[in-house]
C-alpha cells in the first residue's frame, strides 16, 4: 500500500501501490457488462463494421478527453468526487457549487450499482447452470445434451419469473462486491484488480482462440470490420456515441474517485490512453469472442440483449466441451462485472465515508445495504410498471429496473459528463489543468478544444437523444445521409 496525502498536504490518504495497479483498477472499472454484453449486442443490432468504426472515433474524440478530465479532477482534489471538484473550483476562484457535477455522478453510481448487481446475479445464475450441466453431461460433449433450443432460450425468462431467486442472486453478487470494497484500496479494490483482471484477460483470449476454431471466425471478422458506410445511419451513429460514453464508465464519479488515489508521479494523459485503449480492445475482442460461436451455430448476430444470455447458451449446445466453455465464459464475465461493481460501490462509499466521518467498513455496509434494498425491489417487481412513473413519457411502461437504467443512462450520466467537460474546459484554472493533464503542445490544445466544444456538444446530443430519440435521430440522419 502507498499512503499519499490529501490536498492539504498533511492528511494521510490510502493510494494505489503503483501505476500498473491504478491502470488495472481503472480498466476493471471500465471493462464490464458494457463491453461483454452491450457492445456485441449494439454491434449486432446496428450492422457491424460501420458501427464499430464510428464507435472507435467516438472513444478517441469523446470518451478519452472526458476520461482524462475526470481523473485529473480526482488526482488534484485528493478526496471523494464532490469534494475534489469543490477543491479544484476553490483553487480556481470559482463557486463550490460546481460540485453538483460530481453529485450527479455519485448518485448515478449508486443507482447503477443497485440494478447492475441484479444483472450480476444473472451471471451467477448461468455459472450455476453450466456448472451443473458439466457435472451432468460430462466434459467432452456439448452443453445441455438432449435439450431443445427453445428450452435453453427459456432459461432467462424462467429466471425473470422467479423473483425470489433473482433477489437472492442479487444479494450474493452485491455481498461479494461489499466484501472487497470494505477491505479498502490495497487489500480489497487493488487486490481484485491485480488478480482478477489478468485472469479475465487469460480466459478472454483463450475463449476467443477457441471461438476462432469453430468455423465462424472469418464471418465474424467480415461482419465486424467490413465498413459499409451506407449502414452509417442516424440511429447507428447515436448508438455508437452512447456506447463509447457508457463503455468507459464516465459520468458516475468512479474515475474521479480512483483518480484521487493516484500518485503525483503518474502521467495522466498516457495512463488514460492506456485505459481507453484497453477498454476498446476488450469491446472489439468481445465481438470476435462471441460472434464466431454464434455464426458457427447458425444463429442471428442481431439478437440484441439476448445475445449473451440466450443465443450463446444455445450455441454452446453443439460445441465440443460446450459445458466447460460455457462455464469458463460466464466466470470470465463475472470477473469483468465484479471489477466494475467494485468501482460503482467505491464512489458513493468514499463520499459517504468522508461526509459522515465513518469507518470504511461501516460506510460501505450502509451504502451497499441501501443499494441491496433498491435492487431487490427491482428484481422482485420485474416486469411490473412503476405506478406514477411509468405514465411519464421517458419512463413509459417501465418497471423499476428499467426506470433506474433510463434515469442513469439517459439523464444523470450525460448531465454529469457535460458539466465535467464545461468545468474543466472553461471554469478550472488553466494553470491547474496544465499541471495535471500530462499534455503539451498541439495535443494539449486539441484536447482543450474537444473538452470545451466537441464533447459538450456530443454529450448534449446523447442527452437529447435519450429524452427525444426521434428528433435526435433525425439530426444524425442529416449527417449520416
Amino acid at each position: 500500500m502507498v499512503v499519499t496525502t490529501g490536498s492539504d498536504g498533511i492528511t494521510p490518504r490510502e493510494g494505489w501501490s503503483s501505476r500498473s495497479a491504478f491502470i488495472l483498477a481503472a480498466v476493471g472499472s471500465a471493462v464490464g457488462l458494457g463491453n461483454m454484453w452491450r457492445f456485441p449486442a449494439e454491434a449486432g443490432e446496428n450492422g457491424g463494421g460501420a458501427f464499430v468504426l464510428f464507435y472507435i472515433l467516438c472513444v478517441l474524440l469523446i470518451g478519452l478527453p472526458v476520461l482524462l478530465s475526470e481523473v485529473l479532477i480526482g488526482r488534484h482534489g485528493q478526496s471523494n468526487a464532490p469534494e475534489s471538484v469543490r477543491r479544484v473550483a476553490a483553487e480556481s476562484g470559482k463557486s463550490g457549487r460546481w460540485a453538483i457535477l460530481a453529485d450527479f455522478g455519485v448518485l448515478g453510481a449508486f443507482l447503477v450499482l443497485s440494478f447492475y448487481c441484479v444483472v450480476g446475479g444473472w451471471v451467477l445464475y448461468y455459472i450455476g447452470i453450466f456448472a451443473g450441466d458439466l457435472v451432468t453431461t460430462g466434459l467432452s460433449g456439448g452443453a445441455f445434451q438432449g435439450r431443445p433450443p427453445e428450452e435453453i432460450e427459456n432459461l432467462l425468462p424462467a429466471l425473470f419469473d422467479n423473483g425470489a431467486l433473482m433477489v437472492v442472486l442479487h444479494i450474493v453478487f452485491l455481498a461479494i462486491t461489499l466484501f472487497f470494497v470494505a477491505r479498502g484500496i490495497s487489500s480489497g479494490i487493488e487486490w481484485v484488480a491485480t488478480w482478477l483482471m489478468p485472469t479475465f484477460f487469460l480466459l478472454f483470449l483463450a475463449i476467443t482462440i477457441y471461438g476462432a476454431t469453430t468455423g465462424g471466425f472469418g464471418e465474424a471478422m467480415a461482419y465486424l470490420f467490413t465498413f459499409d458506410f451506407s449502414r452509417l445511419t442516424g440511429p447507428v451513429m447515436l448508438a455508437a456515441v452512447g456506447q463509447a460514453f457508457f463503455s468507459l464508465s464516465l459520468g458516475v464519479a468512479g474515475m474521479m474517485t480512483y483518480g484521487a488515489y493516484v500518485g503525483r508521479d503518474v502521467n495522466l494523459a498516457s495512463t488514460s490512453g492506456i485505459i481507453a485503449g484497453a477498454d476498446t480492445a476488450v469491446a472489439l475482442i468481445a465481438g470476435l469472442c462471441i460472434f464466431p460461436i454464434v455464426f458457427a451455430a447458425g444463429l442471428e448476430a442481431s439478437a440484441g440483449p439476448g445475445l449473451m444470455f440466450q443465443s450463446l447458451p444455445i450455441a454452446f449446445r453443439d460445441m465440443p466441451f460446450g459445458s466447460l466453455i460455457g462455464l469458463l465464459f460466464f466466470v470470465m464475465v463475472f470477473f469483468a462485472a465484479l471489477t466494475s461493481s467494485v468501482s460503482l460501490l467505491e464512489a458513493p462509499t468514499a463520499w459517504f465515508k468522508d461526509r459522515a466521518g465513518l469507518p470504511r467498513a461501516v460506510a460501505t455496509t450502509i451504502v451497499a445495504g441501501s443499494a441491496l434494498v433498491l435492487g431487490a425491489l427491482a428484481a422482485w417487481f420485474w416486469g411490473t410498471p412503476v405506478a406514477g412513473i411509468a405514465e411519464l413519457g421517458l419512463f413509459e411502461g417501465q418497471d423499476l429496473f428499467n426506470v433506474l437504467d433510463t434515469l442513469t443512462s439517459k439523464v444523470l450520466m450525460p448531465v454529469g459528463a457535460i458539466l465535467t467537460s464545461l468545468f474543466v474546459g472553461w471554469v478550472a484554472s488553466r494553470r491547474l489543468i496544465d499541471s495535471e493533464n500530462g499534455l503539451s503542445g498541439g495535443l494539449h490544445h486539441f484536447w482543450l478544444f474537444l473538452v470545451r466544444w466537441f464533447c459538450p456538444l456530443m454529450l448534449a446530443i446523447i442527452l437529447l437523444g435519450g429524452i427525444f430519440p426521434e428528433a435526435t435521430e433525425a439530426v444524425f440522419a442529416i449527417f449520416g445521409g
